[in-house]
């Protein structure tokens, strides 16, 4: 299923490439394609800035001030803009300070893990309005689906029935090859290996009739960052999230980066040295990847290996304060393993900074944050800075909430290919 779909809603056709406009292309197609553009790109200035004034997105989206009063009239017109009141303390007229309508459309995200499924449904500025999570022990793809299905249908029946038509879609975030990995994540059942085979996204498609937009759950998880965390600041980051194993995705210039297969800052991969705890497997290479020793994965295998029963992520979180001599140990080792695929990330793609996410309490994110900052500086090569780290401002509901943005930013962002006639 392709990740870019049109999406009717009420606020008129959100049209993709090509769309719009008749055949041929004359000077009045070319108009409808610019004019569409340029309203997309205020919105996702908006998505970014959350209020701004007319000469503020004028400033900041490079349209005359007569070209962007145009739109954002048009826009208010349709309901996916409003007036938020004056600005005060400035000098002058007080301008007007506008923002995206959460009222203008709505979106369902899903993030299928290892561990747990999460369904969101957002407004049009990526506010949750209604969230449901299930915890689950590597839940078998019948099992997520049926959960997914089940809130998927209680939060369309919760929409007024006036916003039922402007249900933008579906965003689904779920690793891919999700059954493979089997011993670095010490996943037992066998018959898991059938994840590689599901495709998520098309079942639910299939199910709920709604268009389903899919991404890698890092990319997912970046995809919330840049809209809801550090991509405020941010225009070019490297990202990554320890989730049941690690995952990650990268933000250049301001937009997101798929990558060829969609994997593109799939850091978990990376591959690192041995690790030094007992608890963890032995390499069957010289070399392992990096899911087996920093993810919760690892956490919670060391955990056992010292006699902490641990299964659910509540039991996790109780776990944590009561062990912190393991959870030290651990973090140790998830820092170590840290240090060479960062400064490779760093050299190779010369980000803003490195920003590292976690579904883990804000201490052992800010412990693990302590310990990298140290270990880059002993490491950084000669004439080299360490990357610059940054805590995500998301957290554990990041690949859910990403999923959930993807249907409103992949159908309201512009497109090059918006100005391009078919």
């Amino acid at each position: 299923m392709s990740n870019v779909m049109c999406v009717n809603s009420a606020a008129g056709v959100v049209a993709g490439a090509g769309a719009g406009h008749g055949a041929g292309n004359g000077q009045g197609s070319n108009s409808v394609n610019v004019r569409q553009f340029n309203e997309r790109v205020i919105l996702n200035a908006l998505r970014r800035l959350g209020q701004a004034s007319k000469a503020d997105l004028s400033r900041s989206v490079n349209l005359t001030s007569n070209t962007a009063g145009v739109i954002v009239k048009e826009l208010e017109e349709r309901g996916l803009i409003r007036s938020e009141g004056k600005r005060s303390g400035a000098r002058g007229q007080p301008a007007t300070l506008l923002s995206l309508n959460p009222e203008g459309a709505y979106s369902i995200g899903v993030k299928v893990g290892r561990r747990s499924v999460d369904t969101l449904l957002v407004d049009f500025r990526g506010h949750v309005v209604e969230r449901r999570h299930h915890e689950r022990d590597f839940p078998m793809p019948e099992e997520s689906l049926a959960l997914a299905l089940g809130d998927i249908a209680a939060m369309r029946d919760a929409l007024p029935s006036d916003a039922k038509d402007r249900l933008a879609g579906i965003g689904v975030a779920a690793p891919y090859d999700m059954g493979s990995w089997r011993r670095e994540l010490d996943i037992r059942v066998d018959a898991y290996r059938v994840w590689n085979d599901v495709d998520i996204a098309a079942r639910l498609g299939a199910s709920t009739g709604l268009p389903v937009f899919r991404e890698n759950d890092g990319t997912a998880a970046a995809v919330a960052e840049m809209f809801r965390g550090c991509g405020r600041e941010l225009q070019t980051f490297a990202y990554l999230f320890i989730g049941s194993a690690i995952g990650g995705g990268l933000v250049l210039n301001g937009e997101y980066y798929r990558g060829v297969t969609g994997n593109a800052g799939d850091i978990g991969l990376m591959p690192v040295g041995p690790s030094r705890l007992a608890s963890a497997p032995r390499p069957t290479h010289s070399c392992d990847i990096l899911l087996t020793r920093a993810s919760i994965n690892s956490l919670i295998r060391h955990l056992r290996a010292n006699g902490v029963e641990v299964v659910l992520r509540s039991e996790l979180e109780r776990a944590i304060p009561l062990h912190p001599g393991l959870v030290a140990e651990w973090l140790d080792d998830a820092a170590d393993a840290l240090v060479m695929p960062l400064l490779s990330a760093a050299c190779l793609l010369d980000v803003e900074a490195i920003v590292i996410d976690a579904d883990l309490p804000m201490e052992v994110r800010r412990d693990l944050e302590s310990r990298l900052n140290r270990c880059l500086d002993e490491a950084v090569p000669e004439a080299r800075r360490p990357p610059p780290l940054r805590l995500g401002q998301v957290g554990r509901q990041a690949a859910a909430l990403g999923a959930a943005i993807l249907p409103l930013h992949l159908n309201y962002s512009p497109s090059r290919e918006i100005l391009v006639n078919q």
